[in-house]
C-alpha cells in the first residue's frame, strides 16, 4: 500500500522560512514524479512544485525563486523548502504522486504565515 506522510508545517512569521517533508512508502520511490500541492480555505487545490525521477523541477509562478523542491531517494523523501514566506502562502500543503494510474495523497500539513 502506497502511503505519503507530510510533516513540518507550523506557524511562521512573514519573511520566514520553513521546510516541509514527505515520507513515502510502499512504492519504488526513485522512479516516480513527486509533487507538492497546497489548498487555502475557500480555494481550489493548486500545484506548487514538481520533481521528476531525474531531479528536474518546475514551479508555479507565485513561488518560483522562493520555494525549492528536492528529493532524497535513499530515504524515500521529498522536501519543499520555502523562503520569504508571506500571508498568501498560508495553506494546507499536500504531497502527491501518481501510482499505477491513481493519484495518491498524504493527509497534508498546515502552514500558517502570520504575525
Amino acid at each position: 500500500q502506497v502511503r505519503l506522510v507530510e510533516s513540518g508545517g507550523t506557524l511562521v512569521k512573514p519573511g520566514g522560512s520553513l521546510r516541509l517533508s514527505c515520507a513515502a512508502s510502499g512504492m519504488n520511490f526513485k522512479i516516480y514524479t513527486m509533487k507538492w500541492y497546497r489548498q487555502a480555505p475557500g480555494n481550489q487545490r493548486e500545484l506548487v512544485a514538481i520533481i521528476d525521477s531525474s531531479g528536474m523541477t518546475n514551479y508555479t509562478d507565485v513561488v518560483a525563486g522562493r520555494f525549492t523542491i528536492s528529493r532524497d531517494n535513499a530515504w524515500n523523501r521529498v522536501y519543499l523548502k520555502m523562503n520569504s514566506l508571506n500571508t498568501e502562502d498560508t495553506a494546507r500543503y499536500y504531497c502527491n504522486t501518481r501510482y499505477r494510474g491513481r493519484d495518491v495523497w498524504g493527509q497534508g500539513t498546515q502552514v500558517t504565515v502570520s504575525t
